[in-house]
């Protein structure tokens, strides 16, 4: 067996760039700012192109490594409860346009709605977890419980 050659430092500039963006925003923002719906939409998108990529990476680890596999499988459930966190507090934010905060804060994937960054978000979210469905059980779906009190 040969041993474990070094990432060279350029092996993925996306997903470090990427990194850099997020850990950006995270300095940036001003503590007495509240999140808007855009921080929010934008996040979504991320943490559900994470999902994927995990999702393929546990793919490719699962028959050589079974138990790398679970891990990301398990990682990959995991985003998916923060995508869908992520989805819930978007809706709860109040929206950009005059309705109702009943109206804003519910999303209705059975009628169009009010449009970006709505629109995308909702359907992002939706495809995503007809993705998750097809490779997990509701049990798995499950929130992770921790000693924490929300």
């Amino acid at each position: 067996m040969s041993p474990p050659c070094p990432s060279a430092p350029d092996a993925h500039p996306y997903l470090r760039a990427a990194t850099a963006g997020v850990r950006h925003h995270a300095r940036a923002l001003n503590r007495a700012t509240l999140p808007d719906r855009g921080h929010l939409d934008t996040l979504h998108a991320h943490l559900t192109e994470l999902h994927r990529f995990i999702d393929q990476l546990a793919e490719v680890a699962r028959p050589p490594h079974p138990a790398a596999g679970r891990h990301l499988a398990t990682a990959h459930t995991r985003l998916w409860q923060a995508a869908t966190e992520l989805h819930a507090a978007f809706h709860l934010l109040p929206g950009n346009t005059a309705q109702a905060d009943t109206e804003t804060s519910a999303c209705h994937p059975e009628r169009l709605p009010e449009g970006p960054p709505v629109l995308t978000i909702c359907q992002r979210h939706l495809a995503a977890g007809h993705s998750i469905r097809r490779k997990t059980t509701p049990t798995d779906l499950r929130p992770h419980t921790t000693a924490c009190v929300r």
